[in-house]
């Protein structure tokens, strides 16, 4: 796939729960759960055991389309990788560290931008973009503490 420079975009960051690995990991393997706790998915559909579709929109008036696949789901390894096609194409990963009673969830984002809104804006509205997604992001691990919050225990 050809693509600007513009259009590319990696992500990164940790999120502290204070839940232990394998609740963070059944939360986070559970895509359908998404728009109960992270307030910019706004659907996710199952197409198949690993596979389906969401929409998310975060800050911005633009929702993103995506279809997600899981490549890799390990519980006790505490990693899931997926991947990413339509309005993005890429992958994200996740990786767990226990770290007393809570987990560090780790995550990486690697994805082009393929269609809609931001190419058509260009390099000019990258900043805006990164704002928006990192504004989606502290929502989700906000969303993941307080749903995890009853679920120490299992």
């Amino acid at each position: 796939m050809t693509h600007t420079w513009w259009s590319r975009y990696q992500f990164g960051g940790v999120w502290r729960v204070a839940a232990p690995a394998p609740v963070v990991f059944a939360a986070l393997d559970e895509p359908a759960d998404y728009p109960r706790w992270w307030p910019q998915i706004r659907e996710v559909v199952r197409t198949g055991p690993d596979s389906g579709r969401a929409r998310f929109r975060s800050v911005l008036p633009h929702e993103l389309r995506v279809g997600v696949r899981a490549t890799e789901r390990d519980p006790d390894a505490g990693r899931l990788a997926i991947r990413l096609t339509g309005d993005l194409d890429g992958w994200l990963r996740w990786s767990l560290v226990p770290v007393g009673g809570g987990t560090l969830a780790c995550h990486a984002q690697d994805c082009v931008v393929t269609g809609g809104l931001p190419t058509r804006l260009g390099p000019l509205a990258r900043p805006f973009f990164r704002a928006n997604h990192a504004a989606m992001m502290r929502a989700g691990e906000r969303g993941l503490r307080a749903w995890t919050r009853g679920r120490r225990g299992g």
